[in-house]
């Protein structure tokens, strides 16, 4: 097995037919399929099924192509460790955010990092931490902002800031219903609430908060966007939690309202991972510098309500 193989293969699948990829790849198409063919020899295994309508992957095949995009994608990162050193950074760099840090923080980064490093292609992924903590695993990000600072095998975690949820409700002028500046977290179970799914990392944290207490939730309806509960709460369907920061515009903007939660607070802590065993390049280690110095000003100028516990 080599990399023109792994290539080839990657190249077919996204072609989704030998005479596409071969057209892209400026290979002949009997070349391509005998390199397929010897790849498959050697695994042991059928990755493609042709037909008339082109090639679909097998579920080896499907299996086969996460690992060979991940080898791939290594050795560009370490072609690009090497001849950027010393030199302008350049190259692509993924960065995943979650989808409630991501509606504050992705346009600061993006402007920071064209600013500073324009050579440097910023890929910014946004998914539930769960998501993102997987794909850093298995080499599809190389940098990603994750909820939660326990230890795990294979990360490395740089803690950033930790948030106080609060509650979010609709601010209708027409009937106003003002929120005291802070709620006991015992008053939740008076509150309709829409939140995402038990599988969602915002829900398990307001699980684990509520459970201690045996405060029993009111869930309405489960959502998983962001801005459909937002939306929905600002329709008056039920109300919600969230970090502060995630609807600080619809607060500004008289849409919504939010009270803090106390006797005890529901808190997350956010930090800034890394693969371990996946050395970075250059850039790499240049844009997660910025993303944790971006952050922090975020913070320190108010602009994201959180406390910041980083070095």
């Amino acid at each position: 097995m080599d990399l023109r193989q792994l290539r080839y293969f990657v190249g077919i699948s996204e072609a989704g037919s030998l005479l596409k990829a071969a057209t892209r790849l400026h290979v002949a198409q009997p070349s391509l399929s005998q390199q397929l063919a010897a790849l498959e020899q050697e695994l042991g295994a059928r990755l493609l099924l042709r037909s008339s309508r082109g090639v679909s992957l097998t579920p080896a095949g499907q299996v086969f192509l996460e690992h060979a995009r991940v080898v791939l994608a290594d050795v560009e990162r370490a072609r690009m460790a090497v001849r950027d050193e010393g030199t302008v950074l350049r190259g692509e760099v993924a960065v995943g955010l979650p989808t409630t840090l991501a509606m504050a923080a992705t346009l600061p980064i993006l402007q920071a990092c064209r600013a500073r490093f324009p050579q440097v292609r910023l890929k910014l992924v946004e998914a539930y931490s769960g998501f993102l903590r997987e794909w850093l695993l298995a080499g599809r990000l190389d940098v990603g902002v994750l909820l939660g600072d326990a230890p795990e095998p294979g990360l490395a975690k740089l803690p950033l800031l930790e948030e106080q949820l609060v509650l979010v409700t609709a601010a209708d002028p027409a009937r106003p219903h003002p929120l005291p500046a802070e709620l006991p977290l015992a008053a939740l179970a008076h509150w309709p609430l829409v939140l995402p799914g038990r599988e969602h990392g915002l829900r398990r944290v307001i699980d684990e908060a509520c459970a201690p207490l045996d405060v029993t939730l009111d869930v309405v309806a489960e959502i998983e966007a962001l801005a459909s509960v937002k939306r929905a709460v600002e329709a008056g369907l039920g109300a919600t939690i969230l970090p502060p920061g995630s609807v600080a515009a619809e607060v500004a903007a008289g849409r919504l309202q939010a009270a803090r939660l106390t006797q005890p607070g529901i808190r997350r802590r956010v930090v800034c991972a890394t693969h371990v065993a996946r050395p970075g390049t250059a850039a790499t280690h240049a844009v997660q510098a910025l993303v944790v110095e971006v952050i922090q000003r975020m913070v320190a100028q108010g602009e994201w309500p959180a406390r910041w516990i980083g070095a």
